[in-house]
């Protein structure tokens, strides 16, 4: 029997014509941003946050001042999530190892872990102010030992937000800047008369955020290609009931107006009574404004046949965060290849995730999770490989067998590259090359600095 919908969300195509309107605003803002630069970015703070302060950049002693707005048991809890990401950043950190090995005698390879040397996090506010993102941006940064690390985040109701500044202060920024959407990510990774670019740009965001990563992706490099928060729940009826299901819909759903949510089943009936229970909660959920929309438009459910089939429809979804509550989580848990983090179950949430449990939550989205992971420590680390030769038998090993291999595919000036090591370092009195017809053979004399065509 197929799977059946007991409820779809808004057809791809329209879904394709929003990105197209997107698309073309935030390409023309760039160009404006990088004709223009800092004019350009205060027009645009002053035309969507109404924000147009002296300077964009807190100075340390502003960032004092708002920082001392925060409760003391906010400033408690901040710091308890803060710790919480870092311990399993250097955790993971630790795991990544610098390597060299001797793969001949005289012949060395290795690499090194080298962080990248600025990065711009985004840490979003305008609507919601995202405390969280802070820790999972700034404070990972600076446990890779990125040596400058740029923070900017909008304001909100008109001025900067204590508790997000709080983290990103804590978390270690270099610099700290009051601004938001695209003006923000533009000015970071093209650069303007006082900020200077970064190498790379990370962080969550609205749709224009994200596209205007996805346009720069190249001139900086970016954590991943990141959409609007999706969510799914794979339940059965032996591990939960409706009520969480929804709760666990609608409490992503609340995101934005365009938050996919997911609820993939093998019972009628909970399916059934989750969509009864979502409607429930829309009535007195204060976000329902926006929870309602993305439900709307955005939220599907899903009734399969069996966990197999359960399995398969969630691979092909690859949704950001999976919450798995039945009776075989570690099941999923081996079999599930395509998502961006697990939450394993009832227990477990998707909101302890974003918030404080310390796993990083700026994950792939729109299918990305086929084939990257999200945020984490490792994605501020270059790993760049190096080799040593150092007897003079292997210079002249190694460079016979690169030699012939570069005549093969016709690359004259890349097999002397070799050929001059064995002239130098080789004790062989005559090598013959044979090369393709277009090229002729050639004989290298030992002691020789000449080649002579035969």
């Amino acid at each position: 029997m197929p799977i059946k919908y007991l409820k779809r969300g808004k057809p791809e195509s329209d879904r394709a014509l929003d990105e197209g309107k997107t698309k073309s605003v935030v390409e023309a803002t760039l160009k404006d941003i990088e004709a223009r630069g800092d004019l350009a970015v205060r027009e645009l703070s002053e035309k969507f946050d109404r924000y147009s302060p002296p300077s964009f950049r807190l100075t340390v002693s502003e960032i004092e001042a708002i920082v001392s707005k925060v409760p003391r048991q906010e400033m408690t809890d901040i710091q308890f999530a803060h710790d919480q990401v870092c311990k399993f950043a250097r955790a993971q950190r630790d795991a990544l190892h610098d390597i060299e090995i001797e793969t001949l005698p005289g012949v060395f390879l290795g690499h090194r872990n080298i962080p990248v040397q600025s990065v711009g996090c985004y840490v979003p506010a305008g609507k919601f102010p995202m405390v969280a993102s802070a820790h999972m941006s700034v404070a990972t940064a600076k446990v890779a030992n990125v040596p400058r690390i740029v923070a900017a985040t909008p304001p909100f109701n008109g001025e900067p937000n204590p508790g997000v500044i709080a983290a990103i202060a804590m978390g270690g920024a270099h610099e700290i800047y009051v601004l938001g959407g695209i003006q923000a990510i533009g000015a970071m990774a093209l650069g303007t008369e006082l900020i200077e670019p970064v190498h790379m740009l990370v962080g969550p965001g609205n749709v224009f955020v994200a596209e205007a990563k996805r346009q720069l992706f190249g001139r900086v490099g970016i954590d991943l290609f990141a959409g609007p928060t999706e969510t799914m729940v794979i339940a059965d009826e032996s591990a939960c009931d409706a009520e969480m299901c929804a709760t666990d819909l609608l409490g992503q759903a609340e995101h934005g107006y365009n938050s996919p949510c997911t609820l993939i089943t093998n019972s009628h009936n909970l399916a059934a009574n989750t969509l009864k229970e979502i409607d429930r909660l829309l009535e007195i959920l204060p976000t329902a404004e926006t929870a309602r929309v993305s439900w709307k438009e955005y939220g599907e459910v899903i009734v399969c046949d069996n966990h197999s089939e359960m399995l398969d429809v969630a691979n092909d979804i690859a949704s950001e965060h999976v919450q798995v509550m039945t009776d075989r989580d570690d099941w999923f848990l081996e079999n599930l290849h395509s998502y961006g983090a697990l939450f394993l179950g009832p227990r477990t949430n998707v909101a302890n995730g974003d918030k404080v449990i310390g796993t990083n939550h700026t994950l792939p989205t729109r299918k990305a999770g086929r084939y990257t992971g999200g945020l984490w420590v490792g994605k501020y680390i270059k790993t760049h490989s190096y080799q040593r030769i150092v007897t003079d038998e292997a210079a002249a090993n190694i460079a016979q067998y690169g030699s012939r291999l570069c005549m093969l595919e016709g690359f004259v000036g890349h097999a002397e590259q070799c050929n001059v090591r064995v002239r130098r370092y080789g004790k062989l009195n005559f090598i013959q090359y044979i090369s393709p017809k277009s090229f002729p053979a050639f004989c290298f004399c030992s002691g020789s600095n000449r080649h002579q065509t035969l």
